[in-house]
């Protein structure tokens, strides 16, 4: 029997949220490439005592700041999101379970059980943002199913957005009317 997908996806405002990515190596620059490609005013702060050549070239043009140290659990004051990328596997845990501890969402890059997120694919299109999870199971193939939406979804998309929003706005009634005459209007799409 397969496991099951609890996952519930949501899409946040990072410009609002404190987030830290602990580590300076190829997945950090992975993951703050990735999310910043999304989000690129999101508020990131970097620890490590050693970041790659590849990644400080990377953060020249950014604000970012960057800690060269080690972890220590003062890193996580008012922060929200953390991304853990370093190496070493005791670290990475201990970073988990201070952050559960300080209720703050972590994901441990490549060991599932120590995430209480995925960073899956993602296809954007102007105002449309599609997220891919494959339950942290597949990485690979949610990079081929972003591929192929971002192929299939017209380029002209988010005019369709621009003018349902403007159309929404001149409907008379209640949340429910508005609901039923958007659906009625865009029942087509599907066609």
């Amino acid at each position: 029997m397969s496991e099951r997908n609890n996952l519930y996806p949501i899409f946040l405002k990072t410009n609002r949220l404190r987030i830290l990515i602990v580590g300076g190596g190829f997945v950090a620059l992975e993951k703050l490439t990735f999310l910043l490609k999304s989000s690129p005013d999101a508020e990131v702060e970097m620890v490590a005592p050693f970041f790659r050549k590849e990644t400080l070239a990377f953060l020249v043009d950014k604000n970012i700041k960057i800690n060269d140290d080690h972890y220590h659990e003062k890193y996580l004051e008012k922060k929200h999101i953390v991304i853990a990328t370093t190496d070493d596997v005791p670290i990475n845990e201990q970073i988990y379970h201070d952050c559960r501890a300080h209720n703050i969402l972590v994901n441990v890059a490549d060991n599932p059980p120590f995430c209480d997120f995925y960073m899956g694919g993602i296809v954007t299109k102007g105002h449309v943002k599609i997220a891919i999870s494959t339950n942290g199971k597949s990485p690979t193939t949610a990079k081929r199913l972003r591929q192929f939406f971002e192929e299939v979804i017209p380029e002209d998309v988010n005019r369709l957005v621009e003018n349902l929003n403007e159309f929404r706005k001149t409907i008379k009634g209640n949340f429910e009317k508005k609901v039923r005459v958007l659906n009625e209007v865009t029942e087509g799409l599907l066609k």
